[in-house]
């Protein structure tokens, strides 16, 4: 069974995934980039809304201390000396700063790639010249180069987005592939590229055999041989690909995700280096490009993010794509069933999942259709908005999520909210039961109407009990409509309003 996993990586391994259980590993993880990454809702009007989905920045805090000591102290002999080694030297050369922080948790993860790959297996890590030097040198480190284990740095180039007036334009990144044996699976014909029938080869001719294949004749001047290459079958690609184009802004494939590779990339290296059946891992699947081509391939695989962005993005592409039926062979784990998970969930201290029992409560709430607030600042109790279709015309719904203990004055302030935003109505959800106080202030808030739906409260209280049981919003949604009117124009009907 495909599996799909929400939370660090790093304990999802340790936790989930045995010693020598995968064929093949892409990540294509932060970049030390030290940038905002934003997904960009398409809402059905100019205007798109965002939301941060991850921030590639990192600094040195107690958690990476203890990454630090972990790999250093060796206590358990996890890490090869070699990699011990490294990342001490690398202290004395870099200090206790963001690039090293980030090395380390890098070093973390790469340790637990190699831990569960099988010994026929390969390991492609995307980056790019940010940090790709330190990044081979824990390759290395984990990998053995005394090994000989290292196969290919390969040149992914393209030619998008802007360029610089003080610099070489930057317009490539690099994907470093590395074997755990010398006994690893690879069929590079599988994803090949055509054949170049130039004359680069001198006395290379053309031809065609007496089955109508056309061929070409390559004569190497230092044996003094001819060699046949069939034109019809590819050859194995170059480490520069310039073939593969990346995904443009306007694209159809384009799922509103900036970091989103092209599925030609992934089949490319799934293709190449796993069989029907392999096990194909992802331990920062982002949008999902890796799952949704392995599933593609019948191949199974492992999906990791930390973000519940991902993790909703990802399942709603797969269910357009193949169906609802499709999760029906998919596990999903990490995400919050029960009562005592919800509650961890919100207990989480770690920055990068400061604002995940929001997302999670929002998300799952809205069937993954609202927007999270990510502003910076004072964010009035916002968490969340959705927009409602109100006839021709689309209105914002706000959603304030709350953990800790409320009373009645948290609601009458998101009523306040609710009236300065001119918002159709607001959903309160709160981890803890409401009061009979807090209710009363909700009901006072009055009703919200709207011709294509029931009255429905102004103010909605909500409890993550409510959604733990499967409770979802049921309003009629401004990308739900747009969705169904651009189906009607491509059906040439018009749309009527019990649609």
């Amino acid at each position: 069974m495909n599996k799909l996993y929400y939370g660090d990586n790093l304990d999802i391994m340790r936790e989930h995934i045995p010693d020598e259980s995968v064929d093949l590993c892409y990540i294509d993880p932060p970049f030390n980039s030290k940038r905002d990454y934003n997904l960009i809702y398409d809402v059905g009007r100019e205007d798109k809304a965002q939301a941060t989905m991850f921030v590639d920045t990192w600094e040195w805090n107690l958690r990476t201390q203890n990454e630090f000591d972990e790999i250093c102290r060796n206590d358990k002999g996890t890490f090869t000396r070699q990699t011990s080694d490294l990342i001490i030297g690398l202290h004395k050369i870099l200090g206790k700063g963001d690039l090293l922080s980030y090395l380390v948790s890098m070093t973390l993860r790469v340790n637990e790639i190699y831990r569960v790959l099988k010994p026929t297996g390969t390991f492609y890590l995307h980056c790019d010249p940010t940090a790709s030097h330190y990044l081979k040198l824990v390759l290395d480190s984990v990998f053995g180069a005394y090994k000989k284990c290292f196969l290919n740095e390969i040149i992914w180039c393209y030619n998008i987005g802007g360029k610089s007036k003080r610099h070489f334009a930057r317009k490539h990144d690099v994907i470093f592939w590395y074997a755990k044996s010398k006994n690893y699976y690879f069929d590079g014909t599988k994803s090949g590229v055509k054949r170049d029938t130039g004359t680069k080869s001198s006395g290379g001719k053309m031809g065609v055999d007496e089955h109508g294949r056309p061929y070409q004749d390559k004569l190497v001047k230092s044996s003094g041989k001819y060699y046949r290459y069939y034109l019809d079958e590819p050859k194995i690609a170059e480490d520069w690909w310039i073939d593969i184009k990346p995904i443009h802004s306007q694209s159809k494939e384009r799922y509103s995700y900036r970091t989103q590779k092209p599925p030609e990339l992934l089949e490319r290296i799934i293709e190449t280096s796993s069989k029907n059946g392999d096990v194909v891992l992802d331990a920062f699947c982002g949008c999902g490009t890796t799952v949704a081509v392995a599933q593609k391939l019948e191949r199974q695989w492992i999906g990791i993010d930390i973000s519940y962005y991902s993790i909703s993005l990802i399942i709603n592409r797969l269910e357009k794509s193949y169906g609802k039926e499709v999760m029906d062979n998919i596990k999903v784990g990490g995400i919050p069933q029960d009562m005592e998970a919800a509650v961890a969930l919100s207990l989480k201290k770690d920055d990068r999942l400061r604002k995940e029992f929001e997302r999670w409560a929002v998300l799952t709430y809205s069937n993954n259709k609202a927007m999270i607030n990510d502003k910076k600042g004072k964010d009035y109790g916002i968490d969340g908005v959705i927009r409602v279709c109100e006839g021709e015309q689309f209105r914002d719904a706000l959603f304030s999520v709350k953990s800790g203990k409320v009373g009645a004055a948290v609601i009458r302030d998101f009523r306040g909210v609710i009236e300065r935003e001119n918002a159709a109505f607001g959903v309160f959800i709160t981890l803890n039961p409401p009061t009979k106080d807090m209710k009363q202030e909700a009901a006072t808030a009055g009703t919200y109407h709207n011709e294509r739906m029931a009255d429905f409260p102004k103010i909605k209280i909500v409890t993550i009990g409510d959604i733990l049981n499967g409770e979802t919003l049921d309003v009629p949604l401004a990308a739900d409509v747009v969705k169904k009117v651009k189906a009607a124009v491509a059906e040439d009907r018009q749309l009527t309003l019990e649609e």
